[in-house]
Formats: structure tokens, sequence, C-alpha cells
């Protein structure tokens, strides 16, 4: 009986084992097909063909890479203010585990609101907090080398504009619409002013403000007095407003420089006629910088609590080298694009920002190249 009774102690004390065993395993399974749950939203809508829309390309990234281990969605705010700040602590409320947003006008909100949830991450791009406020440890701050970018649209306007190419005039001219006189555009600006003026110190670039992100009916309509002011090429840098000028381009057969997206690519198919004058476009990669935070997130090496200012080394801006670029714009142009690309990596040429000039400087510089 003795005998017997340590056996069956033994068997009972294997099963035991057994269980916790399998238990142990299960929790370990279950820590391992945890899922990130990932939320973006966007104080617009998309369909800009532009920012937004670079955004929401990115949730699709993430999502294109890490499959089954993330879950994403894109809620679209639309440009009414009343509605952000609600839809910001609501969706803090809710179990997503990292909450991204993007321009200047969350900063505020977001700086209330992520102290209040510190277990939640929170990204924002195309802006950065406050970090010196106590409690931004969770919120990691996004921005982008956009003047080194626009610097190259400013030397190809000007190579553009001076050239004998089909619809080039004789005018030293080249235009600039822009949403709001804010940094991040009058970045753009800076940066797109001296890369023409690299090329030739004669060049005039006449500038409009929209006043706004979604008019894309006055973005037409200033993109149109700058064409008929002597601009034969107008850069957009506007969001949806910004499609106004492209609209502008197409009445006027004038060339065009497309943001953030690939414009042309994207009305390659719906309007030809239109794609085939936007050059090219600058590229704003919110995209690529959003799958390169999550990335860094899962390697446990995202910088929360921080500012990264991301360029063309980390491919968060960049050209649009499309088969339009390749057959409007000469190769000797492209070529010597290419040159001054690496110069900026190099560090050969340094690109002044908008960010720490005065208001009056930024004015000078618009009055020196006013046509």
């Amino acid at each position: 009986m003795k005998k017997i009774a340590t056996l069956v102690l033994s068997f009972l004390l294997v099963f035991a084992s057994a269980l916790t065993a399998g238990g142990q395993q299960g929790k370990s399974d279950s820590v391992e097909t945890e899922v990130l749950k990932i939320v973006l939203i966007l104080n617009g809508t998309l369909g800009d063909k532009s920012f937004f829309d670079s955004a929401d390309n990115g949730m699709k990234l993430i999502k294109e890479k890490y499959g089954n281990k993330v879950l994403v969605k894109t809620i679209e705010m639309n440009y009414d203010e009343t509605k952000w700040e609600p839809t910001l602590l609501d969706v803090a409320e809710q179990d997503w585990d990292i909450i991204i947003m993007g321009t200047w006008q969350m900063t505020e909100m977001l700086q209330e609101c992520a102290p209040d949830y510190p277990d939640k991450k929170f990204i924002i791009f195309d802006t950065e907090v406050d970090y010196s406020l106590p409690d931004m440890e969770n919120i990691y701050s996004i921005t982008y080398k956009q003047n080194e970018a626009s610097f190259l649209a400013g030397a190809m306007a000007a190579r553009i504009t001076t050239s004998d190419m089909p619809l080039a005039n004789p005018e030293k001219t080249i235009g600039f619409l822009g949403g709001m006189d804010i940094p991040v555009i009058n970045d753009f600006l800076i940066g797109y002013i001296e890369g023409a003026q690299y090329i030739d110190r004669d060049i005039k670039v006449a500038v409009s403000y929209i006043g706004s992100f979604d008019d894309s009916a006055k973005g037409k309509e200033m993109s149109l007095a700058q064409y008929s002011q002597g601009a034969d090429i107008g850069y957009n840098v506007a969001g949806q407003a910004g499609l106004g000028q492209l609209d502008a381009a197409k009445d006027a057969n004038r060339y065009a420089i497309g943001v953030d997206s690939d414009q042309a690519e994207l009305f390659l198919s719906s309007d030809p006629g239109k794609a085939e004058l936007i050059t090219t476009s600058v590229l704003k990669r919110v995209d690529n910088s959003l799958l390169r935070a999550i990335d860094l997130h899962m390697a446990g090496t995202a910088p929360w609590g921080s500012t990264e200012v991301l360029g063309f080394e980390e491919k968060a801006v960049g050209f649009a080298e499309n088969d339009i670029y390749m057959k409007v714009v000469p190769t000797k142009i492209r070529e010597e694009m290419d040159m001054l690309q690496k110069k900026i990596i190099a560090g050969d040429i340094v690109v002044s920002s908008a960010f720490g000039m005065s208001s009056s400087e930024i004015q000078a510089l618009r009055d020196s190249v006013s046509p």
C-alpha cells in the first residue's frame, strides 16, 4: 500500500508540474501574440493627395509590415476645430496603446492630455511639444527637414524658368503657394528661395498664403494670379488647398511642383493632362516616419520624451523621381539635382530654416525676391 501511495503521489506531482508548465507556456504565448493597438487621428480629412493621405499611408505600411501583430485605425476629425480636443480625449480613454496625430494645431491639446494618461504612448508629427513642461515622457515628436528638400525644388524651378523648356517664358519668376504664414510653411519657403538663388541671384519668387489648408478655390485663384504675373512654375505647400494650384497649372498650361505625396502619380490615371505638368513633388514622407517610429518602438529604442528631426538620410523627405520627372525635366537638370542632394547630405550645402528666424527676417527675405 505504501508503495502504491508513493506512486500515486509521484504521478500527481508530475501532473501538477505539467499543468504549471502548460499555464506558463500559455502565458508566454499570450504575451507573444499581444496585439499593439495604434490609432491615427487627423485634424482634417483624407483625400488631400498630400499630407494627411501620406500619414494614412503610414498606417497601411505599418499593417503591411506587422500584420496580425498590430491593429491600426485612422479617424478623420475634419477641419472643425471644436471636434479635435474631444476626439483626442475620447481616444485616450479607449484601449489604444499608441495614439498618433500631427500639426502644430494639436500641440497644446496633447500637452494637456498626455500627462493624464502616463500608460499611453503619443506620437506627434510635423511639430513638437514643449519638453520643459512636466510629464512629457510618453510623447515622441517628429519634425522634418522640409527646408532641405525645398532647396532642391527651388533650384529646379530656377533651372526650369531660365531654360528653353516648352512652357518656360523669358521672365525669371517662380511661384510659391503656402497654406498659412506659419513657421513650418515658411521653412519650405526659405529652402525654396535659397535653392532658387543658389542657381541665379536674379530669380524672383511670387509668394501667396491662402490662410487655410482646405480652400482649394482660393488656392487656384492665387496661383492663376502668380502665373499671370510671369511665373512659369509654381510650388504648392498647402495640403488640400494646394490642389487648387495644380488646377491653375492646367488652366494656365504652366509647370507645377507638388508636395508631401507624389502628386503627379496620384493624378496620372484620373487627369493625365494635369499630372504631366507636375514636374516633381517635394516628398514629406510622413508615412515612412510613422513606420520608422513603430519599428523603433518594437525594438525598444523609440526616443520617447524627445524630438527627432528627420531628413534625406532617414528617407523622411525626398524628391519624386517618377516617369514624368524623367520625361519632362531635362537630364542635365536632373543630374544637377542629384548632385545638390548629395551636397546637402554631406553638409557641403547648409540650408537655412525658418525655425528660429523672426517674422521680420522672413518678411525681409520675401520682400527681397518679390517680383
